[in-house]
């Protein structure tokens, strides 16, 4: 225990994993590494499609592609640890270490909700306005929304392990979690938290609730917008192209929102399930956006497609000599 300006700080912590279930954390390991390499394979196959097409270089992929990057981010640092402590035992982590990770976990998530309010006004632009679309979503704007919601995401986050750092901590090193989440710590230390806690409500409910109002106003100005339209089939068009980031939206927040409100309400929820359930928050949205966007979004399913189709040598044999030979019609018209 290290003592710094007068307080007590440990020099690590010790992150216990999922609190009662430690005889079964090598099993729970192996779905969460595979849940892990789809998301790392997910986001790094959309980042080299919207980066070798040229036609994908618009406003919506581009946001596609930054929200790629934050997932990687969101899951990469807290995973590789993750495994560690289920499988090999090893959950010390160093005092700024765990700082650090709690930092670049929140200030994900932070910047998550943001390109989903950048998305969300995208698909507003393009519903409401399409012919002035390429006059307010330029490239250059679409880089001064990006430079703002990182930035916010990083400037508001900052404070978290700044307020950390002044508090003692006394003999309370054991963090009953799989990663250094914010309240996880919060409750380890020796002095009153009320500033520390009271941020957290006020950034949950005015940038992240803001974020989520923002989305919803959206949508009601889209619903409102496609209901107008004349036809049916112009209608569900229109509804298909919101399709992709409305999945995405409802796996974000939903289990965020049940995260924070178990920490500070849910005393009955056993701690098990809550934990289990923190560590699926920070892979589920990683590991299926790029699902959902290459299912549901044309343009990105059909580069994909062409990424890992290969062709049968068979046919290239049947249409080299199909140069010499006329092959016969099929009933299909093949």
């Amino acid at each position: 225990m290290a003592s710094v300006n007068g307080s007590l700080r440990p020099a690590s912590f010790l992150l216990v994993g999922i609190p009662g279930l430690e005889a079964l954390q090598h099993w729970i390991a192996i779905p969460l590494c595979f849940m892990y390499i789809v998301a790392l394979l997910g986001n790094c196959v959309v980042l080299f499609v919207i980066r070798t097409d040229p036609s994908l270089h618009e406003p919506m992929y581009l946001f596609l592609a930054m929200l790629a990057v934050t997932d990687l981010v969101l899951c990469t640092s807290t995973v590789p640890n993750m495994l560690g402590i289920f499988w090999l035992g090893s959950g010390e982590i160093e005092f700024h270490a765990c700082l650090a990770q709690m930092f670049f976990i929140h200030s994900s998530s932070l910047v998550e909700t943001g390109i989903l309010v950048a998305m969300a006004l995208d698909r507003y632009v393009a519903i409401c306005h399409p012919l002035r679309y390429t006059a307010i979503l330029k490239i250059t704007t679409v880089a001064k929304m990006a430079l703002l919601v990182s930035v916010r995401g990083l400037v508001v986050i900052a404070p978290f392990p700044l307020l950390l750092r002044r508090l003692p901590f006394c003999q309370a090193r054991l963090i009953p979690h799989s990663y250094c989440e914010h309240m996880a710590v919060l409750k380890l230390a020796c002095a009153d938290t009320t500033l520390n806690t009271s941020y957290g409500v006020v950034v949950t409910m005015l940038v992240v609730g803001m974020d989520g109002m923002s989305i919803a106003l959206s949508y009601v100005m889209i619903l409102r917008a496609v209901f107008r339209l004349p036809s049916a089939q112009a209608r569900i068009k229109a509804l298909s192209t919101c399709t992709s980031h409305v999945c995405v939206i409802l796996l974000f927040y939903v289990p965020g929102l049940f995260s924070f409100l178990a920490h500070r309400f849910g005393q009955s929820i056993p701690q098990a399930v809550h934990i289990l359930l923190a560590n699926l928050y920070l892979l589920l949205p990683p590991m299926l956006n790029p699902i959902v966007y290459s299912v549901k979004t044309k343009q990105i399913r059909t580069r994909v497609s062409r990424v890992f189709h290969v062709r049968h040598p068979s046919r290239h044999k049947a249409v080299a000599a199909g140069t010499f030979i006329q092959l016969p019609h099929s009933p299909g018209g093949f």
